[in-house]
C-alpha cells in the first residue's frame, strides 16, 4: 500500500522559501539580460568593430537556438536524472559566462558566452526546484 500524496499547499505564505528563490532567480536573470542588451553593442561597436544586424543577429540567434536545444532536451533530462540535477547543471553552465563577456579576446567568445547562457536558460526555466 502506498501512502497518500498530501495535496498541494497553496498561498505565498506557505511557499515563501520557493517564491523568494524565483523573486531572486528572475532578479539575476533580468539583471544579466540588462547588461547584455546594454553592453554588448557597445562592445561590439567600440572592441571589436563590429555593428548592425551582424552583432545583433549572431548572438541573439546563438541565444535562440541553444535555448531551443535545452528546452528540447530539458524534460528528457529531468524525466532520466531528476529535475534538481538538471536545474544545477544549468546553473553551472552560466558560471563562465560573465568571466568570458569580461575576457572576451574576439567576438566569437561573446557568442560562445550567448550560447552558454542559452543552455543554462533552457535547463533552468524548464525545470522548477521544489518538485
Amino acid at each position: 500500500m502506498t501512502a497518500a500524496t498530501p495535496p498541494p499547499r497553496l498561498g505565498l505564505r506557505e511557499n515563501a522559501p520557493q517564491f523568494a528563490l524565483l523573486v531572486a532567480v528572475n532578479a539575476l536573470v533580468g539583471g544579466m539580460v540588462g547588461q547584455e542588451q546594454t553592453v554588448l553593442p557597445l562592445l561590439a561597436r567600440d572592441v571589436f568593430g563590429i555593428t548592425g544586424y551582424t552583432m545583433v543577429l549572431s548572438y541573439v540567434a546563438v541565444f535562440g537556438v541553444t535555448k531551443a536545444i535545452s528546452n528540447w532536451f530539458a524534460g528528457t533530462l529531468s524525466d532520466r536524472f531528476g529535475r534538481k540535477p538538471v536545474l544545477l547543471a544549468g546553473w553551472l553552465v552560466a558560471v563562465p559566462v560573465p568571466l568570458m563577456l569580461i575576457w572576451a579576446p574576439d567576438w566569437g567568445w561573446v557568442v560562445a558566452a550567448n550560447a552558454l547562457l542559452g543552455v543554462s536558460q533552457g535547463l533552468t526555466w524548464s525545470t522548477r526546484p521544489w518538485s
